[in-house]
């Protein structure tokens, strides 16, 4: 559930426009790993941004931070891909699957890359910098508009859900919602967060938890097959709601940080 892209491309929107100072960026983004390995995917991205290559010894965050400003980024932006949405990943098949595989992609289009971070050991995290073929960002969603749908699948999803009686009788499954809700919630923000996308950010991780919990809560046999497909119909939308809501918020507070830097 967590997703360190979101830091990333808060912190480090905040860090290129001169509102965070660089240390207090790998702390926020040293809340989901101790160790952060940094990779160019191909030898043209390595060679351009000055970055190892996969082959070659990993580089470390802060030499990631200054390859992105030497390369022109001002603002990252926070791309959850689908199978069968991967809008704002430039058009590129291999950058598209791996951050669909993941779950989670940054994208910089003033300096024509994305990463990609993934948990490859224990308090490991590997960023693999892709190229961006074309820098046309993905479709954004006003927060406001997306906080509405978020709650207008909320409500269509309790309701079919409810209809097929679907009430989870796992023990201690409160506790188990309340305990990944915390793990999302240790995520830093810089000072002047906007609140409003911070509580649509954390409203969407809940519903989240939710919804990930109701999926692992498999009633097998229990259900008809007509109605397992209503179950799933039912938590698709809710699903992406939630996807478009979460990359609504980081979109807004992304420029809400920027505004205020070119303020000062």
């Amino acid at each position: 559930m967590p997703f360190p892209s979101a830091t990333f491309a808060v912190w480090g929107s905040a860090w290129l426009h001169g509102v965070a100072a660089p240390d207090d960026t790998l702390d926020a983004l040293a809340v989901w790993a101790e160790m952060h390995e940094v990779v160019a995917d191909d030898e043209g991205t390595a060679t351009t941004l000055e970055l190892p290559a996969r082959d070659e010894r990993a580089g470390q965050l802060a030499a990631l931070l200054a390859a992105l400003r030497k390369a022109g980024a001002t603002t990252a932006r926070l791309v959850i891909p689908v199978p069968g949405d991967v809008r704002g990943l430039g058009g590129s098949a291999r950058l598209a699957s791996e951050a669909v595989r993941v779950g989670e992609a940054v994208t910089l289009p003033e300096a024509g890359v994305a990463i990609v971070p993934e948990t490859v050991a224990d308090s490991v995290i590997r960023w693999t910098v892709f190229d961006l073929p074309t820098t046309s960002p993905g479709e954004h969603t006003p927060l406001g508009e997306a906080d509405h749908n978020l709650s207008t699948a909320m409500r269509d999803a309790a309701g079919t859900l409810a209809s097929l009686d679907l009430s989870s009788n796992r023990s201690g499954v409160r506790h188990e919602i309340k305990e990944r809700v915390a793990a999302s919630a240790r995520a830093r923000w810089p000072i002047g967060m906007p609140q409003k996308a911070l509580r649509v950010w954390q409203r969407a991780t809940e519903v989240a938890v939710m919804l990930e919990v109701a999926a692992e809560d498999d009633p097998g046999g229990a259900m008809s097959s007509s109605a397992t497909l209503r179950r799933s119909e039912a938590l698709r939308p809710l699903a992406n709601a939630i996807r478009i809501a979460r990359c609504a918020a980081i979109d807004e507070a992304v420029r809400v940080l920027s505004d205020h830097a070119g303020r000062h």
